[in-house]
């Protein structure tokens, strides 16, 4: 018999995966495509759903032409993926009406400010977990709808589908025949009711948005359906169970192995992103956090609430591509590591507003307290520091919510491999940090409740023996030390904050 394995597909902010896991929890063989990034406007990004699509399908083709897996040995497919991303195609021929808005674009920041003086604020936050943000899917909906011509019309007619990315790909994956979504990506929307675990009535009306268009919501282990018999490329797939859909950053809490409440986990990705799960009571925030499901497994909830800062290995590619001060990743850590410290200087990367727990859509991106001895290995010392200041503004608003005292944080994502600013962390907030072997914990996590819902792991007890630490780093920084640096990065993020005009008109 052939050695059967699980196949997730991991659909990010840049690119397109396709993994393929073992029984323990290791690589078999993985792929990955990168898409165009689309700015049509300072603030606004886009993404070309087709793109997407076909990069992930890309990805998988590559992955079975170089040999190593077989499509025959792939036993379920697991999804995970960029939340927030907002697509609406045509029911009948599957086209988009209009290119994905990201999670990242801004457009709608105007928008937001009118819902807020509606007085939907307490509401959104009561219903959903979620503040009112242009981060979230809801207002991109409305946009889509208000600046395509007929979009309404055919939305109330029931011709018009959205989904984030997850229900696009299953949609594709399937030849049209399922329009579905998980609990974890419903929470991501501003429209779902996270309690009651349903679309959120109320809401569609204030925004004018057809339920219609909604995908059905389900637990994020789950058989949704099977690959069509005509998918491009993947012919040989066809009837595998498609069995887990799960938002990026609850999908790494999973693979993290963090099962247990009170257990919390870091992703350096793109942006940066701080999950504690709260077990299956959801925990309100006072301090600007945000809360939701973060999957549904064996009938079960498991909540979590939840901490971003917008952009982290962003700041490390706009040193390389923007700025052109280093030539790769790696060279940042070297420069930063290069000299004790950042020579006083700070970096806010507000380039898209302060995510939690400052909420300022009008934030933007500085760099103060240089003197004429500010050289680039500072700068690039400093843009560790600013990811890792992010991260211990969230992790403090999230033991003030909780009440727990973390013994240690989790970390993965493709930033996480910097020793020097993994360091950093565990200075900053005097706790240790703890990295696994397998960084690829977003495609785990999909891995494994695509694994759980067809049998190939038994139960959640074998997945805890699977995590194996790589380095644990402990804090090395007096206290005093420390807490000078941290209030020097308080006094730096309120000279962004503020910063751009407040639009009240789109």
């Amino acid at each position: 018999m052939q050695e059967k394995y699980i196949l997730s597909l991991d659909q990010g902010t840049t690119s397109s995966r396709a993994v393929v896991f073992d029984k323990k929890g290791n690589i078999v063989h993985k792929a990955q495509k990168e898409f165009n990034q689309i700015y049509p406007q300072a603030g606004w990004v886009e993404h070309d759903p087709m793109e997407i699509l076909f990069s992930q399908l890309n990805s998988v083709t590559q992955l079975f032409s170089e040999g190593v897996v077989a499509p025959s040995q792939i036993a379920g497919i697991g999804i995970t993926n960029q939340r927030e991303t907002t697509i609406i195609w045509d029911r009948e021929t599957g086209k988009p009406i209009y290119n994905a808005i990201v999670w990242q674009c801004r457009r709608t920041a105007a928008m937001c400010e009118k819902l807020k003086e509606k007085g939907l604020g307490d509401y959104v936050k009561e219903h959903t977990g979620l503040l009112i943000d242009a981060y979230f899917s809801a207002t991109k909906i409305r946009w889509i709808l208000d600046h395509v011509e007929g979009a309404q019309e055919m939305a109330e007619e029931g011709k018009l589908l959205f989904g984030t990315v997850d229900t696009w790909l299953i949609w594709n994956l399937t030849g049209g025949t399922v329009h579905v979504t998980d609990y974890s990506n419903a929470s991501r929307t501003m429209l779902f009711d996270v309690d009651k675990l349903c679309w959120d009535e109320y809401l569609c009306n204030q925004l004018n948005i057809p339920m219609c268009m909604l995908p059905e919501v389900k637990p994020s282990s789950s058989v949704y359906g099977y690959v069509g018999k005509n998918i491009l490329g993947l012919e040989q797939l066809a009837g595998v169970p498609v069995a887990a859909s799960i938002g990026d950053q609850p999908s790494a809490l999973f693979g993290q192995g963090c099962f247990e409440e009170g257990m919390a986990k870091n992703t350096y990705g793109t942006g940066c992103f701080l999950l504690m799960n709260t077990g299956e009571k959801r925990v309100v925030s006072q301090n600007n956090l945000v809360s939701g499901v973060a999957w549904g497994y064996n009938g079960k909830i498991v909540y979590s609430i939840e901490g971003s800062a917008f952009n982290a290995g962003s700041v490390i590619k706009w040193l390389r591509d923007e700025l052109h001060l280093i030539d790769n990743a790696p060279r940042c850590d070297e420069l930063a590591e290069s000299v004790d410290g950042a020579n006083g200087i700070y970096l806010v990367p507000a380039f898209t507003g302060l995510g939690a727990p400052y909420w300022d859509m009008y934030a933007r991106g500085c760099i103060v307290g240089m003197t004429r001895g500010t050289n680039r290995a500072h700068i690039a010392r400093a843009v560790l520091e600013s990811i890792a200041f992010q991260m211990t503004d969230l992790l403090e608003a999230m033991n003030s919510d909780s009440n727990i005292k973390l013994s240690e944080l989790r970390v993965d994502g493709g930033a996480s491999v910097s020793n020097i600013m993994m360091q950093i962390q565990s200075n900053l907030i005097r706790t240790p940090v703890n990295r696994p072997k397998m960084v690829e914990t977003t495609a785990l996590g999909a891995a494994f409740l695509a694994g759980l819902a067809v049998g190939f792991w038994k139960d959640i007890d074998e997945l805890k023996e699977i995590r194996e630490v790589d380095r644990v780093f402990e804090p090395q920084m007096s206290d005093e030390e420390r807490d000078k640096l941290y209030s020097g990065w308080k006094k730096a993020v309120k000279r962004a904050m503020d910063w751009e005009e407040h639009v009240t008109n789109e």
